[in-house]
């Protein structure tokens, strides 16, 4: 079983799949940034840490699991 599963997801997002590929793209751009920059003794402005506790070390399902768990929010913009 695949967990978040996808219509936890969607109900986060406006149930927009779109939306939904964004955030979490997003999200894991700037997790791969904290881990790179944990690396290089810089410091977190840019890109703060992940906001769960995930068993996973994929960046992607980290920012999923943030969704779900209601940690990221989605706004349309206007």
């Amino acid at each position: 079983m695949i967990y978040p599963r996808i219509d936890s997801l969607l109900d986060k997002t406006a149930n927009s799949r779109y939306a939904l590929v964004i955030v979490a793209a997003k999200r894991a751009r700037q997790i791969n940034n904290y881990h790179h920059q944990l690396g290089e003794g810089i410091g977190f402005e840019e890109a703060p840490p992940p906001l769960i506790e995930s068993r996973s070390k994929n960046y992607l399902t980290m920012a999923m699991e943030e969704v779900a768990g209601g940690k990221i929010t989605f706004q349309t913009p206007g």
